[in-house]
């Protein structure tokens, strides 16, 4: 089994940063695409980012040239920089990891770190 936990969430203002990490812990030897989600109110949860273990990327449309997803194998971490924030990035925010023969499947999830943008 792996364990996920978020850590960074928090209130910030239009046009600022914050920094969300997650831990994993456990299996880690098992995980292979980490990623980060988002689910804000009444809304469906949405992919903002995935990483694989060789740090290959990719970004939902919405947050390209804003955010950024980075790995630390050696640490087990992964860390989501975003910057120039928008009311619309409001959501709680979930950290996933695919493990080898999930096909393609998010199995692990970590509990969630709410942001909020606001003034």
């Amino acid at each position: 089994q792996v364990q996920l936990v978020e850590s960074g969430g928090g209130l910030v203002q239009p046009g600022g940063s914050l920094r969300l990490s997650c831990a994993a812990s456990g299996s880690i030897f098992s995980i292979t695409v980490m990623a980060w989600f988002r689910q804000a109110p009444g809304k469906q949860r949405e992919l903002v980012a995935d990483i694989t273990s060789g740090s290959t990327s990719n970004y939902a449309d919405s947050v390209k040239g804003r955010f950024t997803i980075s790995r630390d194998n050696a640490k087990n971490t992964v860390t989501l920089q975003m910057n120039s924030l928008k009311p619309e990035d409001t959501a709680v925010y979930y950290c996933a990891a695919q493990k080898r023969f999930s096909g393609g499947e998010y199995v692990y999830w970590g509990q969630g770190t709410q942001v909020t943008v606001s003034s």
